[in-house]
């Protein structure tokens, strides 16, 4: 049991290739199933969809228990946001069977696990100077993406009723990127007060993050890196010193090849 325990902390944690491939697998497992998520949220549950909904939430059960158990503060990963993510998703896989309302829209929480991973962002922040670049930029849009199809599922559930399939969904995500930019066409409203709130709370939220991400997206272009004197964690691409304290710094880059 102790090397099984070890095998998967390294899996999880581990600097290796192989736990660093275990890590990208996972992550595109999540993409997949939050495309899945996203397909499959317009359309009327089958037997085929909720065996299988059933078998994707018992699959994101085993890399719940696994990070569970190779946690050193259990506390503080059951405090994560991907992790209340994942916990919210299972329990609208598994539960969805043996009640009537639709909460498919929660299910595109799982976007949050794409990027919002500790391991995962160490390794790309080591890996990837395109991520080291963008990072914020890169995080602002993944919350912009799963507040848009939470949202948009959301709409969809509220306002629609379950034989609108595909038309309808479409018809939610206008509605929602509509009211998030504040456009306003009036083609598309929501006449109840619970609805009204919820176009309000688009708006609120949806710019909040729209500004964040065009923000991050035209701010000038810094890395984060920490310095190891005084803590500063951003700085030009090409500093070799800490514009604070003047310490010294290993800023890893590609080079510049030149022509």
């Amino acid at each position: 049991m102790e090397e099984l325990h070890r095998t998967i902390r390294l899996l999880y944690t581990g600097q290796s290739l192989r736990a660093r491939r275990f890590r990208y697998g996972l992550i595109v497992f999540d993409a997949l199933t939050i495309a899945y998520f996203i397909v499959t949220a317009a359309l009327p549950a089958t037997p085929v969809t909720t065996a299988l909904n059933i078998g994707l939430g018992l699959l994101i059960v085993l890399d719940l228990a696994a990070r569970f158990w190779i946690s050193h503060n259990l506390r503080r990963e059951l405090t994560r946001i991907y992790t209340i993510a994942d916990l919210v998703v299972v329990a609208s896989l598994l539960l969805a069977p043996l009640i009537t309302e639709n909460f498919a829209f929660l299910r595109v929480l799982r976007g949050l696990r794409l990027i919002h991973a500790y391991h995962l962002l160490r390794d790309l922040r080591r890996e990837s100077l395109f991520f080291r670049r963008h990072e914020d930029a890169i995080l602002a849009a993944v919350n912009l993406f799963v507040f848009v199809f939470v949202t948009t599922s959301f709409v969809f559930v509220l306002a629609f009723d379950g034989e609108a399939g595909i038309a309808g969904y479409v018809d939610a995500l206008y509605f929602t990127v509509a009211t998030l930019t504040t456009t306003g066409f009036g083609d598309i409203t929501m006449t109840t007060p619970g609805g009204k709130l919820l176009s309000v709370f688009i708006m609120v939220v949806g710019v909040a993050l729209f500004v964040q991400l065009a923000r991050a997206i035209f701010q000038p272009s810094k890395i984060k890196y920490k310095c190891p004197e005084c803590g500063l964690n951003r700085h030009e691409p090409d500093a070799i010193h800490c514009k604070h304290c003047g310490e010294p710094l290993k800023i890893e880059t590609e080079g510049n090849s030149g022509t």
